[in-house]
């Protein structure tokens, strides 16, 4: 945040500033305080950044009007956003993964300077350097259940890896007692209440960014296609979304947003629909984006590589009457994923928005325009994601419920991690579960 952002934390009718000790607020009958009823009677003003455009950009768009500079910087911009992103995916899954920990990181440390804007004109201590300390916990937590899950036989190869595989939750629930308690020890008197929004407020945003983040990745183990399809649908909306009510705009869509209109929603959802369905005909026909993402153990490092499963086949679909008769097709030739894609889509472009107008509706409360000033014309990189982390999440439970079945290889993986008694005693379970169903171990197994 800018420094006029930075001193809308300081007016005295900030809800999180308390001008008298607990015991000394008064609360009016209907239970609200005279300092809240202030700033939520109407709707805070949003200060006007600094000019962050870049000086050749400014020079070179200085004949233009405001409205049209805009689009001209964000245009630009974000041309360079999306080659940068079909450049990391030329890159690989790993830097992909790199990539998610970064922005992740960044959008972790703009909401948190907005909580420490308030927190620093108290003097109060250890609120940075314990909002990073969680970070730390939370992600060694996620990053160690992955390395566990999808490195197995790495792990149980290395004495040292194995030990913390062994014992990595009670580790990280120490780490994170460790951080509770330095909380507790850090509460100054007459400011608990203040210390515990904080306390809340870095957790809010550990779920909001790290949790999801993380599911950004396991997205990505399932195939990069999981990854791309997802991310580049809120692109499109976002874009799209942006054209139509740049151009056609005329009916407000929510007050939280006063610039999005219902016409840049529709149009953003039907572009965004036809995108997906094209964007997933051409990708599910590659290897490199429709394989599960594997740690190969020979060569100690990623591979995808497989025999594409059934979503990823074309296959013929009759067409309803309707649309037989006006295309004069019977059948048409898809991709069971781009069937899926469709509910993809339509999730970026009806729920995912409602990310952004939950950033607008947290932004306009404290005050600010952007989380911070990262890109030109765009914002801070939270900015950026705020319908990404609903996506991912979306994705997730959306593969979970009914995409993924049962993983022979990790099956193995575990089943190899046994002492050889129980390793025998499994098999012999499975040969007469095998026999009863009338099956041959010869031919089965053998």
């Amino acid at each position: 945040a800018n420094s006029s952002d930075l001193a809308s934390f300081k007016k005295p009718n900030s809800p999180f500033q308390p001008t008298k000790p607990d015991s000394e607020l008064k609360v009016e009958k209907d239970g609200v305080s005279d300092s809240e009823s202030k700033v939520d009677s109407g709707v805070p003003e949003v200060p006007v950044p600094a000019d962050d455009t870049p000086e050749v950009l400014n020079k070179a768009l200085s004949g233009l009007s405001s409205r049209w500079k805009n689009w001209w910087v964000r245009g630009i911009l974000t041309l360079a956003m999306i080659s940068f992103f079909f450049f990391i995916i030329y890159l690989g899954p790993m830097v992909l993964m790199m990539i998610v920990l970064c922005v992740q990181i960044k959008c972790f440390q703009e909401i948190i300077t907005i909580g420490y804007s308030v927190y620093h004109s108290y003097h109060l201590p250890w609120f940075r350097t314990l909002s990073w300390y969680f970070l730390l916990c939370v992600n060694y937590f996620f990053y160690g259940e992955t390395v566990t899950d999808y490195f197995f036989t790495l792990v149980q190869r290395e004495e040292p890896l194995r030990i913390l595989s062994k014992y990595h939750r009670f580790i990280s629930f120490a780490l994170y007692l460790t951080g509770f308690c330095m909380f507790v020890l850090s509460l100054v008197k007459k400011h608990y209440r203040l210390q515990f929004y904080m306390f809340g407020w870095t957790h809010v945003t550990l779920l909001i960014v790290v949790t999801q983040s993380h599911l950004i990745i396991h997205n990505l183990f399932e195939g990069m296609i999981w990854f791309i399809v997802p991310i580049s649908c809120v692109i499109c909306n976002d874009i799209m979304a942006y054209m139509f009510g740049f151009f056609f705009g005329r009916t407000p869509l929510i007050k939280l947003s006063p610039k999005k209109t219902w016409e840049g929603f529709i149009g953003g959802f039907f572009s965004t629909i036809v995108f997906g369905i094209m964007l997933s005909y051409v990708m599910a026909g590659y290897r490199y984006f429709v394989c599960p993402v594997e740690f190969n153990n020979d060569s100690n490092s990623f591979q995808v590589d497989c025999e594409p499963s059934d979503l990823f086949q074309l296959q013929d679909y009759a067409l309803p009457s309707i649309l037989e008769s006006i295309t004069g097709w019977t059948t048409v030739r898809l991709y069971p994923f781009q069937i899926h894609s469709i509910a993809l889509s339509s999730f970026a472009s009806i729920v995912g928005p409602f990310g952004g107008f939950f950033a607008s509706g947290f932004k306009r409360a404290f005050k600010i325009k952007d989380f911070a000033n990262t890109i030109p014309g765009h914002g801070g990189i939270m900015d950026r994601f705020d319908c990404q982390y609903l996506m991912a999440t979306f994705v997730n439970v959306y593969i979970a419920s009914f995409i993924r079945g049962p993983n022979p290889s990790k099956v193995i993986q575990q089943l190899l991690a046994l002492r050889a008694d129980q390793q025998l005693h499994i098999f012999n379970s499975l040969k007469a579960h095998l026999t009863e169903k009338g099956l041959s171990m010869q031919n089965s197994l053998f």
